[in-house]
Order: C-alpha cells, then structure tokens, then sequence
C-alpha cells in the first residue's frame, strides 16, 4: 500500500499502518498533554484506539471469508480502517460481512464498560489516570459503534441499509439510494462542522462525499452496462 507500512499478517491477512497515523498521535499528544499526568496514558489510549478499531476490520474480514468471500487486507489510518472485503455477490453475504464489524463492538461494550464498574464496585484502589482511561476506552467503543451504524453510506450502517434493500430491489438501485442518502447526510455534516469548526469532522464529511459520488457512479455504471446488454442480446426465439 502506498504510504502505509506492513505491520503484520494474521491468518493470511495483511495489516498496514498508514503514515498519517503516527501524525495525528503526535498531534493528538500535543493538544491532550493536560489529560493525564503523563503522557504515557495518552499512548495507552491511542493504542488501546487502534486496537479496537483492528478488531472491527478482523470482525469484517472472518465474515466474509465465513461466506466464501476474500478478505485479505485490512488498512488502518486516523479516520479509521479499512477491511478489503470481497463477499459474493448476493445480499445476504454483504449483510454479514458488514454487520460483523459493529458486532465486535457489541461484544466489547459489555466487557469495556463492566471492567469500570466492576472495579469500582469491589472498592479496588484507581488512580485518576487509571480510571480516567479505563472511562475513555468504554467511551470510544461505544461512540465508534454509534457512529459506524448512522446509517449513512460508506459507514457500516449505511451498507447494511444498502444490502437490507438489495432483498427487494437490483443492486445498482439498492447501491443508488444508500449512496443518496449518505450524501444527504455528509452535506449536513459538513454543515454542523463548519458552524463549530470541526475541521476533523469537515476532513470526514469530504471523505463520506467522495464514497458517496464513487457510489452514485458506480450504480450509474452498472445500470448502463445492463440496459447495453439488454439492447445488444437477441429476443429469445431467434
């Protein structure tokens, strides 16, 4: 992958690291240097991050190989990751292999926020920094499996509306809609984050843009290639 660095392979998955990563880390412990009294909870955090969002892009990956699909490469970057999925071509593949990201979150909202109260309520003896981050991951878990089911197309909600659809109509009609709407949902995205300023949330309302027009084309596309095909093969008889 260009810009990104090799990190390993698991179970014939390939994992990199984009470069951008390692800038964000740097930005995010100069501007969070007040968190925690050390800075070395800053990187337990950031890390415990990218451990969570890697068990959401494996979770993707063993869906789709569970159905006969290929997976074989996962890219972790600041605005998340990216599992290469390819399912079969039917709904039900995709539904699953979408699905099964969210539900990794699922599984580890339970054990994120149980080991927070948990503790507290065996009266164990927590640091500020030790609670504080115990806190921060159960939050970023929850809030990245918020955000991911916003049924908003690319974001894992907004494929599975797309495969959801896919049972009642054609795929390019299925993609189109899904693709529509997560455009309807970026344009106010990038409102709300230019009314506060977000440049974080602006860079990702581009992202879900650009997504969104591949989305719109590639429907357009499929459509095209069907009505030319249908114009080009002989009626039936003949």
């Amino acid at each position: 992958m260009p810009g990104s660095l090799r990190l390993f392979t698991f179970r014939r998955i390939d994992v990199f690291l984009h470069w951008s990563w390692a800038v964000v880390a740097v930005l995010g412990f100069r501007f969070r240097a007040d968190v925690y009294s050390h800075q070395m909870w800053n990187l337990a955090e950031y890390v415990s991050l990218f451990g969570i969002v890697l068990l959401h892009e494996f979770g993707h990956a063993f869906a789709c190989r569970s159905v006969g699909g290929r997976a074989d490469m996962i890219l972790l970057w600041p605005l998340g990751g990216v599992a290469y999925v390819q399912p079969p071509h039917r709904p039900g593949a995709l539904l699953w292999s979408i699905a099964a990201g969210p539900l990794v979150n699922v599984a580890l909202a339970p054990l994120t926020i149980g080991l927070v109260f948990g503790i507290s309520a065996l009266g164990l003896p927590l640091t500020a920094d030790q609670r504080h981050f115990l806190e921060a991951i159960a939050i970023v878990n929850i809030v990245l499996l918020a955000f991911n089911m916003l049924p908003i197309y690319p974001l894992d909600g907004g494929q599975m509306l797309q495969a959801l659809m896919w049972f009642f109509m054609p795929f390019d009609r299925a993609l189109s809609i899904a693709a529509w709407i997560g455009m309807l949902g970026a344009g106010a995205g990038m409102g709300l984050a230019l009314a506060y300023r977000d440049w974080w949330l602006i860079l990702l309302a581009i992202m879900a843009g650009m997504r969104c027009a591949n989305g719109i084309r590639l429907a357009a596309d499929i459509r095209a290639y069907r009505r030319q095909q249908q114009a080009t093969t002989p009626p039936r008889g003949l």
